[in-house]
């Protein structure tokens, strides 16, 4: 079946604020603020954000945090969660964080919300304080706790009936749940939620957890029908070769993340340096085959399959790069490719707004 010619689908980003050698989580933090502006400029739909700890390659941990920054140097792109890791939090502290940026930015906020840690067990422990249960049996409860703080709705002689949450009832956010695998799939469902499918890191299941979100949905007043939006790893540059030599620290990456041995992101020259063992090769190749590398043309084809695959409403993509320019230049020439429309057109395409402010962005 022949790729639909223009897809009237929305396209955002997903930002790690990614630490590279040479280079600081203060600066990573700075640079990841000047992509959420580009973001918005160049006609994104969201800019969202991902929790995750003792990760010294990710300055990512304190989301709400990042996007009440994000919020306030933007004025009409959506910003997000995708997401905060709930078993993680008292669902009270987020709903007043989430409610307070709902708050501040009506009808902008994301509250994307995932079961994981977003780290190891250890550091688990250290913020949570306390042994739990499973995730797949505290997240339900968790989830309807947080959501009867957001709109007031725990039942008579509940022991929580009593709190207002403050600023959350009433500020409720957008809610979304996110995963990577059928578990989230069908909660989201079942609940009639909008769901994110994390397709960039956990390739092999993607149908199956799309198949399942769609057969278990539920009507709900959220929604009407199912939402849809999957996650994409994507670099794109000028050429193919270029593409995948600049991709080549964020498939090492891969490889020492899934081995314990986590960094900070490399120069495309250290990568191609590394001595691969066959067996490594094998392994990030099977872990980055949902990953979309390549030119505007290529990318824009592997897109397309892919929303042709999925059904997806939405995708959400997340770019690792060793050089902030060459981030910038491939949400640039992304944008270009999937015909996003800039803020404020008619204005200067994404490939000369991305070029404007560049020299000031500088290269890590």
């Amino acid at each position: 079946m022949p790729l639909p010619a223009r897809p009237p689908i929305a396209l955002s980003v997903l930002d790690l604020a990614p630490v590279v050698s040479g280079s600081t989580p203060a600066e990573a933090l700075r640079r990841s603020l000047d992509v959420a502006v580009l973001a918005e400029q160049l006609g994104y739909h969201r800019y969202w954000v991902a929790e995750h700890h003792n990760f010294v390659g990710v300055a990512s941990s304190a989301p709400a945090v990042l996007l009440a920054h994000a919020a306030s140097r933007t004025s009409t792109i959506r910003v997000g969660s995708g997401g905060v890791m709930l078993p993680n939090h008292a669902p009270l502290a987020i709903a007043e964080q989430f409610g307070m940026l709902e708050a501040l930015h009506p009808g902008r906020v994301d509250l994307g919300l995932g079961r994981a840690p977003g780290t190891d067990h250890l550091t688990a422990g250290a913020l949570r304080r306390q042994a739990r249960g499973s995730h797949a049996d505290e997240f339900p409860s968790q989830l309807a706790e947080l959501l009867a703080f957001f709109d007031g709705t725990f039942p008579d002689g509940h022991p929580y009936a009593a709190i207002t949450a403050v600023p959350a009832r009433g500020y409720r956010p957008a809610v979304w749940l996110l995963g990577s695998s059928q578990f989230g799939a069908v909660l989201a469902g079942t609940m009639g939620l909008p769901y994110c499918f994390a397709h960039h890191f956990s390739p092999a299941e993607t149908d199956a957890a799309v198949a399942a979100y769609r057969s278990s949905f539920r009507p709900s007043p959220t929604l009407d029908e199912p939402h849809l939006m999957v996650g994409a790893a994507v670099l794109c540059a000028p050429s193919d070769d270029e593409a995948r030599f600049l991709a080549g620290p964020s498939r090492l990456n891969t490889l020492r993340i899934r081995t314990g041995r986590r960094g900070v992101l490399e120069t495309p020259e250290e990568a191609a340096a590394y001595p691969w063992t066959p067996a490594e090769r094998l392994a990030v190749a099977e872990l980055t085959a949902g990953h979309v590398v390549g030119s505007p043309a290529t990318v824009r084809d592997g897109l397309l399959a892919l929303v042709q695959r999925t059904g997806a409403d939405e995708l959400i993509v997340t770019t690792s790069a060793h050089a902030h320019d060459d981030r910038r230049r491939s949400f640039a020439l992304l944008a270009e490719a999937m015909d996003l429309v800039p803020a404020g057109s008619p204005e200067p395409s994404p490939a000369a707004i991305a070029g404007a402010g560049a020299a000031g962005a500088g290269r890590a």
